[in-house]
């Protein structure tokens, strides 16, 4: 607990085990008795920001499901930011700094602080792959040769060296050395270190695209992706417009055909995720990975997503 939080009383509210996935992943959520009003404060505990789109929302949910007020808590607030909230009403906190709460009439603002950079520690796009692809395997080995892992993918020895110090340097795997061969090392269980990557994992989303029905492109030579992908793995509904994942090289070679763009969608129109890094990590599936499609859905704010990705949890590896 920080200062500031046992300063003021904070203290763990029981109901925080039973919120849904999405939201226990992005906040801690904290009990707190002010003025004789019982609040719970939702500190966000990822490195990058909700968008401000989404915590609206979020602290919609997370009231509804709670039955009291809340209060949305963050390290930093940029002036562009505070004044959204304000306009949507939205309570927040940033501990020594400012705390409106509009329901108690209560807004305080002492002054602005920028928020520190943030820090470049995110795993690049193909070092995550290497890291995805070593989680889906089956049974799990918390021993690696990333030569293999590199060979499998296509990347390069440049990529391996820089795969191998960014994992070590994350803290995610030690490296051990037996002759030629590099080998690393996890003493972690599949599922602690997906839960230990996590925060340095990004979605492999790129661009977005849509263009006019393309007959060859379906599985099993590109992956069904986004919701497409997610309506394949639980209960959700499939979307309007069939969405398929390709890797820079299969939308070089599309563009190069003279695949017609839309500047919206269409009816009949499909829509394209190009990722920064092959979206075909499980080679027999007509979708995409689930840890990438989790990765790439989990800042959807739709609660019937964040729902399916709870369902989702059920089909990963471990």
């Amino acid at each position: 607990m920080k200062p500031w939080e046992s300063a003021l009383g904070v203290r763990a509210w029981p109901g925080a085990g039973k919120l849904p996935y999405f939201l226990q992943d992005t906040f801690d959520v904290r009990e707190l008795t002010l003025m004789d009003l019982q609040m719970l404060l939702a500190i966000g505990k990822r490195a990058d920001k909700p968008g401000l789109a989404n915590v609206r929302g979020q602290m919609d949910k997370l009231r509804q499901l709670a039955g009291m007020p809340v209060v949305y808590v963050t390290g930093t607030l940029a002036s562009y930011e505070r004044k959204r909230l304000i306009e949507q009403k939205v309570p927040f906190l940033v501990p020594g700094n400012q705390l409106y709460l509009p329901d108690l009439g209560i807004d305080l603002r002492e002054y602005f602080r920028k928020p520190p950079p943030a820090p470049d520690t995110a795993l690049s796009p193909a070092t995550q792959a290497m890291l995805i692809t070593v989680l889906l395997r089956q049974p799990w080995r918390a021993q690696w040769q990333p030569a293999e892992v590199v060979s499998d993918l296509g990347y390069t020895a440049m990529t391996q060296s820089r795969a191998v110090k960014e994992l070590t340097a994350a803290g995610i795997a030690t490296l051990r050395t037996e002759g030629r061969a590099r080998w690393l090392h996890t003493e972690r269980t599949a599922a602690a270190t997906w839960e230990r990557a996590k925060p340095l994992l990004r979605s492999p989303i790129k661009r977005r695209f849509w263009t006019r029905p393309v007959p060859k492109w379906k599985p099993p030579h590109v992956k069904l992706a986004g919701l497409s992908a997610l309506a394949r793995y639980s209960m959700l509904s499939e979307p309007q417009w069939p969405i398929y994942a390709v890797s820079a090289a299969q939308w070089k070679a599309a563009t190069q055909a003279g695949i017609e763009l839309l500047p919206e969608p269409l009816p009949g129109a499909f829509e394209w995720e190009l990722w920064h890094y092959n979206p075909a990590l499980m080679p027999g599936s007509e979708s995409v990975d689930p840890l990438s499609l989790m990765l790439s859905l989990q800042d959807n704010a739709d609660e019937r997503v964040q729902l399916a990705l709870d369902e989702l949890k059920e089909r990963f590896p471990w």
